[in-house]
């Protein structure tokens, strides 16, 4: 198979598991082992097609956007609030991502910690869901400092890849009492510093090693991330909305338990 074809592939997989809490890193780790190529030949460029899913949150929310940059320019508390509660959340990715950087990326390596991180996650969200007494929040103005930083904090489990960033900060969410829109669209806004932040330091660390041809791979990449998650997001909102989290949990158990299987009998 192709470089290039693998590289649309790649970026299906990541504009369709981003904003889904089933771990889009994961997934693009076990569909690099599934297509015969090895995980750590494209750590880097699955980490850095991520701002295309990113960049779909921009897309379909830029009336947000622009409300909270105007509001900025006045002062005004909501706006004020809502950067305040996104840069709090992001804060312990940055320290811990920077304390654990070498650990991480060999955990991008690591097709069998993807499978079992799945599993766990499914149950986790299966408990969450089960358990969580959540009420109506104003927006993510809404969210109180201190849910803020346990909400970052909790970001960072997804650093174990197949934890899903989206996963860990929307359950932890619920967990403090957030409803599962707020929820939602907090992880959705967190994305873009936290993924921003991953993608611009993992092309500092690699930039000797990336060619042109593997800058045109992940333009390629890019771009079917940005256009698949488009439509991914609106979707999943109507899923959540109708369904809550289960759908998703149980996927996660079986890809998991389907994936463990396969490594362990290949």
């Amino acid at each position: 198979m192709s470089d290039w074809l693998v590289a649309i592939l790649l970026g299906i997989v990541e504009g369709v598991t981003e904003f889904l809490p089933v771990s889009s890193t994961g997934h693009l780790v076990l569909a690099t082992e599934l297509l015969g190529f090895r995980a750590e030949d494209w750590a880097v460029f699955n980490i850095a097609i991520q701002p295309g899913a990113i960049l779909a949150i921009v897309a379909l929310y830029w009336r947000t956007f622009w409300a909270v940059a105007v509001g900025l320019t006045r002062w005004e508390a909501n706006s004020v609030a809502f950067v305040r509660n996104l840069l709090i959340a992001f804060v312990p990715a940055v320290v811990l991502g920077l304390a654990f950087a070498d650990q991480i990326d060999a955990l991008l390596e690591n097709a069998t910690v993807v499978a079992w991180a799945l599993i766990a996650g499914g149950i986790g969200i299966l408990v969450v869901e089960r358990l969580a007494r959540t009420h109506n929040v104003l927006g993510i103005a809404g969210v109180t400092v201190g849910q803020s930083v346990k909400i970052g904090l909790v970001q960072c489990l997804a650093m174990v890849p197949g934890v899903s960033r989206s996963g860990a900060t929307i359950m932890g969410a619920m967990s403090l009492g957030i409803d599962r829109r707020t929820a939602a669209d907090f992880s959705f806004f967190l994305a873009l510093p936290t993924l921003t932040g991953a993608t611009v330091l993992q092309l500092f660390k690699h930039r000797d090693a990336i060619t042109a041809d593997g800058m045109g791979l992940i333009a390629i990449g890019f771009v079917t991330a940005f256009l698949v998650a488009l439509a991914v997001v609106k979707a999943f909102l109507a899923v959540v909305t109708r369904h809550g989290f289960a759908p998703f949990a149980w996927y996660r158990i079986v890809a998991g338990a389907v994936a463990l299987i396969w490594l362990y009998g290949r």
